[in-house]
């Protein structure tokens, strides 16, 4: 289960923060003053620290600048201080993330995503193919196969595979394949995802086969036969 830290002093905001990304399966501990969040960020290991600027005791810069001094545990802030000034400052002190208040809990839990996609990334970055049966990806060629036939693909489609391939057997929902083909930050609806699963079943499946990706009715698609 993936670990989060959350520093903040708001009450009211970190419990319905804690609830949320409890609720999203993530394992949550939460400090309200800055000498307790840094103890714990120093003293741990965690897989993300989400990170309040105005905190008593030791602000959310000086907080974010020991952590990183020491350690590259991918930190998001969150905060009302949102001029470019803020932000620009906040990034330049190890931040990786800046999301001002008030903010959507959907885009904070997008955008933890994409932090552990990075990092899943990362660590696949020596990996030059990926496949599954007689389906096949070259990373470096971007050259798609199954068995010994080319299969041609469009950018989505190919972008779309990559992400079946790099989590098969694990249910992606529509909203997390919306993140990773297309960007939180796209403005097209989840129905497109559909739309270019459908492409990209024509083009990998034979007639009359099982299909390489299944839909789960009312979740999303997951890749096995």
């Amino acid at each position: 289960m993936k670990t989060i830290l959350l520093i903040e002093d708001e009450k009211h905001l970190s419990r319905f923060i804690e609830l949320e990304l409890r609720h999203a399966s993530f394992a949550v501990t939460t400090a309200s003053d800055g000498p307790s969040g840094l103890s714990l960020a120093l003293r741990e290991d965690w897989n993300v620290i989400l990170l309040d600027l105005m905190l008593p005791g030791i602000d959310g810069l000086e907080i974010c600048r020991q952590i990183r001094a020491v350690k590259k545990t991918p930190i998001l802030i969150l905060t009302a201080r949102d001029s470019v000034m803020d932000r620009v400052s906040g990034l330049d002190n190890g931040a990786d993330d800046y999301i001002p208040k008030p903010f959507a809990i959907e885009e904070l839990l997008a955008r933890i995503r994409v932090v552990f996609r990075r990092q899943e990334e990362s660590s696949e970055d020596n990996k030059t193919m990926l496949s599954f049966q007689e389906l096949s990806v070259n990373l470096d060629s971007r050259e798609v196969r199954k068995g010994s036939e080319q299969v041609e693909l469009t950018k989505r489609e190919y972008d779309l595979l990559v992400a079946f391939l790099r989590n098969a057997g694990r249910v992606l929902t529509r909203e997390t394949l919306l993140d990773i083909v297309w960007g939180f930050e796209a403005a097209v609806d989840t129905n497109v995802v559909d739309v270019y699963v459908r492409y990209l079943r024509n083009k990998i499946d034979a007639p009359g086969e099982t299909s390489y990706i299944q839909t789960l009715r009312g979740t999303g698609y997951v890749m096995r036969r």
